[in-house]
């Protein structure tokens, strides 16, 4: 093909080439092999994880592999990590609520679970209409421990969030202490409302909100939505129905938990964090014999 358009080619070069072909070298090889490992972590982690996630991954599954290997092999392969977007803001604030104070003062750490809390909602559009999904994240391990989604934006959808968080912790007998527990939010007149304040009462949770429309009084519950939208929102869709919303947010919960790498937490799933904290806080029995 090539001769007809009066390209030279010189035998030595053609023999080369097809001496690759048949014995290709131990480098191509490698790179074959681990092209199916890169795609096997790309596809089972949302097809959102980029070059830094994928070369965690590999190393923690023991394929001890170089980032810029990674990163040249993705180029080859034409895949690449989600990039997010442009943040929305949904606070609305009631200007004649009566607001709990800041108490967390945008230091979103904690030494323990169930310490701090941060709370917020996004909205999704669907061919049905508008759905409203809360998240509860706890600080200490950026685990979700508590969603709901709903077509109203009324004070219920909160509140179900943080029912879930609540029932999350006993079940795994892992309770909050009534007095230790702060639960952050921003403005919006979910948060401010007297049904949420007096639940959170009850529960001996004490309630902190930060200022209206900053992001930087809860970044690290904006961060969490910007995640939500980039790997599971914006990905698929369009949306139809609340109940296929529903249905996506809990499996990405269950991945974003339980498989996820965080950087945050030394790269590794929220739920493998708070289990070694337990691991490493769990006193042994001892037992003598006589």
């Amino acid at each position: 093909m090539l001769s007809e358009h009066d390209c030279k080619i010189a035998p030595s070069t053609y023999y080369a080439h097809k001496k690759r072909l048949q014995n290709p070298s131990a480098r191509t090889v490698r790179d074959e092999e681990l092209k199916e490992l890169i795609q096997e972590v790309y596809t089972s982690n949302f097809r959102v994880y980029g070059a830094r996630k994928i070369w965690r991954e590999l190393n923690r599954q023991g394929h001890r592999v170089a980032r810029c290997t990674v990163e040249r092999l993705m180029r080859e392969m034409g895949i690449a990590g989600a990039v997010r977007g442009k943040r929305v803001i949904t606070t609305i604030p009631d200007e004649t609520a009566d607001r709990a104070p800041d108490r967390v003062d945008r230091k979103f750490v904690a030494d323990a679970p169930n310490r701090c809390w941060v709370a917020d909602f996004t909205h999704v559009a669907t061919w049905a209409g508008v759905v409203y999904v809360a998240f509860v994240v706890d600080t200490f391990s950026r685990r979700i421990v508590g969603w709901s989604a709903s077509t109203s934006k009324e004070t219920q959808l909160v509140l179900d969030a943080l029912e879930m968080g609540l029932w999350q912790r006993d079940r795994e007998g892992r309770p909050h202490i009534p007095g230790e527990l702060i639960h952050h939010s921003d403005a919006g007149s979910q948060y401010t409302s007297f049904k949420l304040a007096e639940h959170l009462d009850a529960a001996g949770i004490a309630a902190s909100i930060g200022s209206v429309g900053d992001a930087y009084d809860n970044a690290l519950m904006e961060s969490t939505i910007g995640l939500y939208k980039t790997e599971i929102i914006k990905p698929r869709r369009p949306w139809k129905t609340l109940s296929e919303v529903e249905l996506a947010t809990a499996e990405w919960v269950d991945w974003y938990c339980h498989r996820r790498l965080h950087g945050e937490i030394g790269h590794i799933p929220p739920v493998e964090y708070e289990t070694n904290y337990y691991l490493g806080t769990t006193k042994h029995q001892v037992t003598t014999t006589i």
